[in-house]
């Protein structure tokens, strides 16, 4: 019989899962208490929830959440990183991390609703952030404004000198 921890906890889980654009399964045994600190506070800092999960829990959970092929990732320890807002945040996050570490683990990952494969891990952690492709998208559409105004400055200046050097030799 499941006691009312287990059914607030799974609860919570379900709605996460089915809230979540993505949620990234991870191995964290070995990780000391200072480097999860550390890697709990890089995933708050970036809108990230990163916590521990008993296994038959998330399995329950994502089951009911409707998400299919996850029982192979949850086995062991594990922790599981869930976002609302980028998909692409806790790739980068965790390969940061994990340049200076071996840990964690990425024992697979769901990208907005679909299960990915280990393989697929670098090329979305390789990803450029939102906010990142944004600031390329603005630049790009006001560079060529940016090229017609400083032509016609420049044209102007050309004019401008023309005249002042005219000016001069009629003077003289």
């Amino acid at each position: 019989m499941p006691n009312q921890h287990n059914i607030n906890a799974v609860e919570s889980l379900t709605e996460k899962f089915k809230k979540a654009s993505s949620i990234y399964v991870t191995d964290y045994l070995g990780l000391s208490v200072e480097e999860v600190t550390e890697l709990r506070k890089k995933f708050f800092e970036n809108g990230v929830e990163y916590k521990v999960v008993k296994n038959t829990l998330a399995k329950i959970s994502a089951k009911n959440a409707e998400l299919e092929n996850i029982d192979e990732m949850l086995s062991g320890p594990t922790a599981v990183a869930i976002t609302y807002d980028d998909p692409t945040s806790p790739a980068r996050i965790i390969k940061d991390f994990t340049s200076k570490r071996s840990l964690p683990e990425v024992k697979g990952f769901i990208f907005e609703g679909k299960v990915m494969d280990i393989e697929s891990f670098t090329k979305i952690a390789n990803l450029p952030s939102q906010e990142q492709l944004f600031t390329r998208l603005v630049a790009d559409i006001s560079s060529p404004m940016t090229k017609v105004v400083f032509a016609l400055k420049n044209s102007m200046s050309n004019v401008l000198n023309v005249l002042n050097n005219l000016k001069e030799t009629k003077q003289s």
